[in-house]
């Protein structure tokens, strides 16, 4: 039996409002990577952030690309 591969991407950039996720300049979003498991995802996530909390225009987030690869299975 093999495990299921559950693949995270994340990413971010500045958004119009600090309230939002909505990204000001898609053409400039950081790609911080694709990562095999939400611990993995979490950790980059976690120090990207940290890397910005004085900037309260900037947000990173975890997107679970594999609920996009498979949505038949939600």
């Amino acid at each position: 039996m093999s495990d299921k591969q559950l693949l995270h991407l994340v990413f971010g950039g500045q958004v119009s409002d600090p309230q939002s996720l909505t990204f000001a300049d898609t053409k400039n979003l950081d790609l911080v990577g694709i990562f095999g498991s939400y611990q993995e995802a979490e950790a980059a996530w976690r120090k990207v952030s940290q890397q910005n909390v004085d900037d309260a225009m900037t947000k990173y987030v975890v997107v679970h690309l594999h609920k996009l690869l498979e949505p038949e299975e939600l």
